[in-house]
Order: C-alpha cells, then structure tokens, then sequence
C-alpha cells in the first residue's frame, strides 16, 4: 500500500531506502550518496599533485607516509555506483525482499499487513536490522524514518 502526506517525495524515499529498510543513501557503494559524494570532493580538494606534497612532508607528519594506501581508499570510496535494489543493483545477491515488494505492491516491508513474515528473504545476519527497521517504519512513517536513518552512523 503507497503512502502519501510525506515531507519527502515518494520518489526520493524509494531511492533512498530500499523495501527491507536498509538506508541505501548512507552506503559506501550508493551513487550520489554521501560517503561517494564526500570522498569525490576530498580526492578533488587534495587535487593530483598531492602525493609529491605528501612525500616531502612526511619528515614532519609521518602520517603522511601512508597517503598512497589512503588515496587508493578514498578512489575506491569516490566510485560508488550502485542505483540500490529498487533499480536492481542490490549488492546481497540472494535477496528475495526486492520481488516480494513489487509483487505486493508494496513500498517497504514494514507497510506491509504481513510484517514481519516468517521468511524475508534476507541474508540470515541481517534479518534482525530488518525487522527493527519495519517495526520504525511502520511506527514513525516513511518521511520520518528517513530523518532518522539520515541522522544516524550507516554502519553502527
């Protein structure tokens, strides 16, 4: 059942949040997310030549020394592409959440008169995330869940 009255658009919510409730916008791997979006602009603020810059000063910030294992990170971070599950790009693989939603018309799991179900379709270690994030969901409300999955650590 789609819900409405939201301070957020339904369209952002979907792309934010995938149906299982896991907030896809706070992934390392989500593009336009703000771990990609922020590790972009340090790579882009520290600007090509950093690594010369690092090098010579390194006598006197050895922590420095380490900037060449950094820079190959915050690469790695500054690439996120993926358009989360909705979009099919889910990075669990076996995740069965995805397809009970579009057959249900549902837009998240904990909207859904059956929540929770006996069998998610989850990977088994995240089943418990998912039944608390329903359980907020279903509480609070689409818009202000997002607030709060906004406002938290993604990985606590």
């Amino acid at each position: 059942m789609p819900f409405s009255a939201l301070t957020s658009s339904r369209s952002e919510l979907r792309r934010l949040v995938a149906p299982c409730g896991l907030f896809c916008g706070g992934c390392l791997a989500f593009a336009g997310g703000a771990i990609r979006n922020h590790a972009r602009a340090l790579r882009d603020l520290l600007g090509p030549n950093f690594a010369a810059y690092a090098k010579r000063m390194e006598p006197m910030t050895p922590a420095l020394g380490n900037y060449a294992e950094f820079a190959k990170l915050l690469e790695y971070l500054s690439q996120g592409a993926c358009t989360g599950c909705r979009e099919g790009g889910c990075l669990l693989g076996e995740c069965g959440v995805r397809a009970c939603a579009m057959e249900r018309e549902m837009d998240f799991c904990g909207l859904c008169p059956d929540f929770p179900c006996a069998n998610p379709g989850l990977p088994e270690a995240l089943v418990p995330r998912w039944r608390k994030n329903g359980e907020i969901l279903r509480e609070k409300g689409p818009a202000a869940y997002l607030e709060l999955v906004r406002s938290r650590p993604r990985y606590p």
